[in-house]
């Protein structure tokens, strides 16, 4: 009865050890994910005013709000995005200029990205 009593006792011990030790791996790995966040440092050598900045999924039509708030990137100018929440590899990011034309490229998550948006930098002006 003893050793039936001691084997019943490990087999529990074994499996909590196991529950444990997948809930900390389970736990790790989420936390990775959603604790990556990138900077990206708009560079504006176009002769356009750049007047909002968005953020989006790659494949996916989810913008954010405006990440310059009330500021502007003027001509020659450069703003920084730091800490860019990223939940995927890479991350869009959307300006529009003073004309309503949205350009866009696109960064990977976990590095210090640089645009430079320039006069021949392909726009999306709704024609």
């Amino acid at each position: 009865m003893k050793n039936s009593r001691a084997k019943s006792n490990f087999c529990r011990l074994v499996i909590l050890c196991i529950a444990l030790c997948a809930l900390t791996a389970f736990s790790s790995a989420r936390t990775a994910t959603t604790s990556v966040s990138t900077s990206v440092n708009i560079v504006n050598n176009s002769n356009r005013e750049i007047r909002n900045v968005y953020i989006s999924h790659v494949n996916a039509d989810d913008w954010s709000a405006n990440q310059l708030g009330n500021s502007t990137i003027p001509a020659g100018q450069s703003f920084s995005l730091n800490s860019v929440a990223c939940d995927q590899q890479q991350v869009r990011v959307i300006a529009e200029d003073q004309d309503g034309c949205f350009l866009s490229t696109i960064v990977n998550c976990g590095d210090s990205a640089t645009w430079t948006v320039t006069d021949g930098t392909a726009r999306d002006c709704g024609n």
